[in-house]
C-alpha cells in the first residue's frame, strides 16, 4: 500500500507535533510574560500569549482567525488527498499545514496562541515554530513555483 503525497503527510505531521510539544515545554517551564535569555539581549525564550495572527495583527480576533486555520487545513488537506504533488509543494504545504493546525488548535482550545521565539537583536514580534513552518512552507512553494517556471528559449541565429 502507497500512501499519496507521503512526504506532506510527514512534514505536517512532525510541523505540527514539533510545534505542541515546545509550546508544552514553555507553557510548563515558564508564567506567563517571564522571559530567559539565551544570547543576552539577542535572542530570549519569552511567554506570550497571542490573540492575534503573525506579528499581534488582527489582535483578539480570535474567532475569525479559528476559522481561517480550520479552512485553510480543510484546504490543504483535500489537497494533498485529491491532487498528486511534486517534493517541494509536498515539502510546502506539509509544513504550513503542520503550522495552521498548531495555531489553529491553540485558538480553539485556549483562545489565543502561545508564542516563545524572541529575537531581540531586531526587535522582531515574538513568535513560535508553528510560525516558523508556515514561513518555511511558503519559501518551498516559491522555490516549487521557480522551478516550475518554462526555461527560457534560446535565440537561434
Amino acid at each position: 500500500m502507497s500512501v499519496k503525497n507521503l512526504l506532506f503527510w510527514i512534514a505536517a505531521f512532525l510541523a505540527f507535533l514539533l510545534d505542541q510539544l515546545t509550546k508544552y515545554w514553555v507553557v510548563q517551564t515558564f508564567n506567563s510574560g517571564q522571559t530567559q535569555a539565551l544570547l543576552p539581549g539577542i535572542f530570549h525564550f519569552t511567554y506570550v500569549t497571542n490573540t492575534g495572527a503573525a506579528f499581534s495583527l488582527l489582535t483578539g480576533k480570535v474567532e475569525w482567525l479559528r476559522w481561517l486555520s480550520l479552512g485553510v487545513s480543510l484546504a490543504l488537506i483535500a489537497l494533498a488527498w485529491f491532487t498528486v504533488l511534486h517534493f517541494w509543494d509536498q515539502l510546502g504545504y506539509g509544513l504550513i499545514l503542520g503550522g495552521a493546525i498548531g495555531n489553529g488548535i491553540d485558538r480553539f482550545v485556549h483562545g489565543y496562541v502561545v508564542d516563545f521565539l524572541d529575537f531581540r537583536l531586531i526587535n522582531f514580534p515574538v513568535f513560535n515554530l508553528a510560525d516558523v513552518f508556515i514561513n518555511i512552507g511558503i519559501i518551498c512553494l516559491l522555490i516549487a513555483t521557480f522551478q516550475k517556471t518554462p526555461a527560457s528559449h534560446r535565440r537561434s541565429r
